[in-house]
C-alpha cells in the first residue's frame, strides 16, 4: 500500500495544500466523489487521460487510511 500512497502529494501551494495525485491539480476528493457518483474507474480515466488506474486506487487507499485514523504521510 505505501507504493499507492506514494503517489499522493500535498504541497502548500496547489490545491489548497490537500491531499493531490502525483503533484497534479487532481485532488484525491474529486476522485472519490466521481467514484461516489457512480463514475466507472474506465470513465474517470477516459475523462483525465493524464491519470492511471494506479491513481484511482490511490486515492481509495489514501482515503481507507485516514478513515482508519492511520498516520498519512504524503511527501
Amino acid at each position: 500500500m505505501s507504493e499507492l500512497l506514494a503517489r499522493i502529494t500535498i504541497e502548500p501551494g496547489k490545491n489548497g495544500g490537500r491531499p493531490s495525485i502525483r503533484g497534479l491539480r487532481v485532488r484525491v476528493q474529486d476522485i472519490l466523489e466521481l467514484l461516489a457518483a457512480g463514475q466507472s474507474h474506465e470513465a474517470i480515466l477516459g475523462d483525465y487521460p493524464y491519470l492511471e488506474a494506479d491513481d484511482i486506487r490511490a486515492a481509495l487507499a489514501y482515503a481507507a487510511a485516514h478513515a482508519a485514523g492511520t498516520a498519512v504521510v504524503a511527501a
